[in-house]
């Protein structure tokens, strides 16, 4: 691809409906700010709807006729995520999983799941799992998971998943982001088993000025707030990557797209390669069965063979 992409070589999205989850703010708020400029209809599923409509009116009165939608989802409560999926009966063309909270204090979801596992991880394999068949209908249709740089030094706390015994905020930060990759790259090996014309693409936006740091402790947000304008690459650019992923044509199914600099801390998209870790076919149809066990939801895919 282009060392250059950029928002202006997004193809025309009229007619087409993406589902931005964290479209509020940062990543998901650039993402759906560039796809409503292309004429996507755009699903805006949000935390907090008073913020979501706020969002959708400041783009509206950049771009008039902009085709927004507004719906509660809570990633950290499954039952929301239930309810969103049910609620939902239109096509899905693309589903951009992007929302995320990175390293609060130890907290549980209302299903007794540690908050960053919960809110990163499982809503997104359950959303998924629940619109995979409506996605299966869309045209060009994609799932596009954004996971992080923190993915390389996460694992799977699989003796202690809910950090009940020891927790770290950013290693279980990792463990989130890992799982996003373990979970996206096994459902592009099942959806190719199946044959199915969904592609599944991973991506991640380097170092982004976003506010994911709101999550941290009062000191740390302080240094961070004097540190990160240094060393990071605006919201927008950082929407980049699961922006090609969503729409470029040439984006291939099991990709994981990053910033092309220097340690895929900024830049333009490019493919980019995760920890070999994520790919352990092993370690992910543990995860897999596992979230499903959690979730409750299945997906009804082919286990992939494994060689």
């Amino acid at each position: 691809m282009s060392s250059k992409w950029t928002t202006a070589d997004i193809p025309d999205q009229a007619g087409r409906t993406f589902i931005v989850t964290g479209a509020t703010s940062g990543l998901g708020l650039e993402t759906t700010r560039a796809l409503a400029r292309k004429g996507a209809h755009v699903v805006m599923a949000v935390r907090d709807e008073a913020r979501g409509r706020a969002a959708a009116a400041a783009i509206t009165e950049e771009r008039p006729g902009a085709d927004l939608e507004v719906r509660r989802l809570d990633l950290a409560d499954l039952e929301t995520v239930e309810s969103f999926a049910a609620d939902f009966t239109g096509r899905v063309d693309v589903l951009v999983n992007n929302a995320g909270i990175m390293a609060p204090p130890h907290s549980l979801s209302p299903q007794g799941h540690e908050s960053q596992f919960a809110t990163n991880h499982l809503g997104h394999f359950a959303l998924t799992g629940l619109l995979l068949e409506r996605v299966e209908r869309g045209r060009e249709p994609r799932v596009v998971t954004v996971s992080s740089l923190a993915h390389g030094h996460g694992r799977i706390h699989f003796d202690d998943l809910a950090g009940e015994r020891r927790y770290s905020p950013t290693a279980y930060y990792g463990q989130s982001k890992f799982a996003n990759m373990l979970f996206a790259l096994e459902l592009d090996r099942r959806l190719r088993a199946a044959g199915s014309p969904v592609r599944s693409l991973v991506a991640h936006p380097g170092l982004a000025a976003t506010n994911l740091i709101q999550s941290f402790s009062a000191p740390v947000r302080f240094i961070s707030r004097l540190v990160v304008p240094l060393i990071t690459q605006s919201a927008a650019d950082g929407a980049l990557p699961q922006l090609y992923a969503a729409t470029d044509p040439r984006a291939e199914s099991g990709q994981y797209i990053g910033p092309d600099g220097r340690r895929e801390h900024k830049g333009a998209p490019t493919v980019v390669r995760p920890v070999e870790a994520a790919g352990d076919p092993d370690t992910a149809r543990r995860l897999w069965e596992l979230s499903e066990k959690l979730t409750g939801v299945r997906f009804h895919l082919p286990v992939p063979t494994r060689p």
